[in-house]
């Protein structure tokens, strides 16, 4: 797989496939490398901690695609390739003479996935296009968040990693039909946008709307309707999830805070009658998790089949053994700071588990030698005269 782009939707899609197993070959500009490499404010030793991770089990080369010669290497590992990714403005492969028929003419089963804001067609095709903004067109900001507040966002670039789980899915999904269903081995385009990814989560509010007129708005910490589910501070002042709005499940509960009589209420005895006295039902769970400490209350709801569990900043996540069995909390080991911790691997395979295979490699152009002269077949002569001449 070729990675072109930088910073973070189409590099986290060349990460989640790395990690399951493939070959990544990340293409960065000569003197111009993914800003990725400096992004993020903690730094440990002088380095950002967010490049080794996004970067992982990837092969690191420079190549300058404004030069022909660039732009023909590039032809050469596409040849070899199965899939290329990039986030670039649309429009930008074509004038570099690499868009998707040039691709095709080198190696008609590649599978190009195309991550941009808004697009490669429509009237906003063009324009430029962050998470931040997607997040707002796509819908997902306006139900974010109180009524009569001003609609936040999530601490993380959340429509940059939607939207590269989605171009995950669908390179996968292309790949599947090219090797097996189609069986004709040609590729084809995966146009992802940010915020088309963004708009795929809104559920329900889309007919809503068209058959209703309902514009879903934002609802705090817990969902219109949906009751008892939402947040509740324990006796030490720790805030735990409780969500017991299915019937079988609100049974559980009532049993297991000693009030057995509320599951044959008639104010609260099905789902849409808990919906229409909801404020009624979750005060009285409120009222019962002031009196309790959050490890008892999850003991005992857990204890009992009632769904729960306590907001976890991540130190606690640290802390959590269901974290560390999945191994979802991994060793990495860095070429100049040494081990850290990182994320994990998801999905578990049970045949072909992924691995993390080496962390992000800080030197630009680290994997030069073994892409150009072990893939390619290029002399150490030819690759030096590419350095000097700006190409690598």
């Amino acid at each position: 797989m070729i990675e072109l782009g930088t910073l973070l939707a189409g590099p986290f899609a060349g990460r989640l496939l790395g990690d399951m197993g493939a070959e990544v070959i990340k293409v960065e500009a000569p003197g111009k490398p993914d800003p990725l490499r400096d992004w993020g404010q903690a730094r440990f030793e002088g380095r950002t901690l967010w490049w080794p991770v996004q970067s992982r089990n990837k092969k690191c080369i420079t190549l300058n695609l404004r030069e022909p010669r660039g732009q023909e290497l590039l032809l050469e590992l596409v040849r070899v390739a199965d899939v290329m990714t990039e986030n670039f403005r649309p429009g930008t492969l074509e004038r570099w003479n690499l868009g998707y028929e040039q691709l095709a003419a080198a190696n008609p089963g590649i599978v190009l996935a195309r991550i941009s804001g808004y697009g490669q067609t429509g009237p906003y095709a063009e324009r430029a296009g962050y998470a931040s903004v997607a997040e707002a067109m796509g819908g997902l900001r306006y139900i974010n968040g109180f009524p009569d507040e001003p609609p936040p966002r999530a601490g993380i670039s959340l429509g940059d990693s939607l939207a590269a789980m989605f171009a995950v899915q669908g390179i996968l999904a292309a790949l599947y039909r090219r090797d097996v269903l189609g069986g004709d081995g040609r590729g084809q385009v995966v146009d992802v946008s940010l915020m088309e990814a963004s708009f795929a989560l809104l559920e329900s509010t889309v007919p809503e709307y068209d058959r209703l007129g309902v514009v879903r708005g934002p609802t705090g910490t817990g969902l219109k309707g949906i009751a008892p589910s939402n947040i509740f501070k324990s006796r030490d002042d720790l805030w735990i999830v409780i969500a017991a709005n299915q019937d079988t499940v609100f049974r559980r509960l009532c049993n297991a805070i000693g009030r057995p009589e509320l599951a044959d209420d008639a104010r609260f005895a099905t789902h849409l009658a808990r919906g229409d006295n909801q404020e009624a039902i979750e005060g009285v769970v409120a009222e019962w998790a002031a009196r309790h400490d959050a490890r008892e209350i999850d003991r005992l709801l857990n204890d009992a089949g009632v769904v729960c569990g306590p907001i976890y900043t991540v130190a606690e996540i640290f802390d959590d053994p269901q974290f560390r069995a999945r191994e979802m909390l991994v060793e990495h080991v860095d070429s100049e700071f040494g081990p850290y911790i990182g994320p994990g691997i998801v999905p578990k395979f049970s045949a072909t588990p992924g691995a993390i295979r080496w962390s992000g490699t800080w030197e630009e152009g680290s994997h030069n030698e073994d892409v150009y002269r072990g893939l390619l077949g290029l002399t150490a002569t030819e690759v030096d005269e590419l350095r000097k001449a700006g190409v690598v």
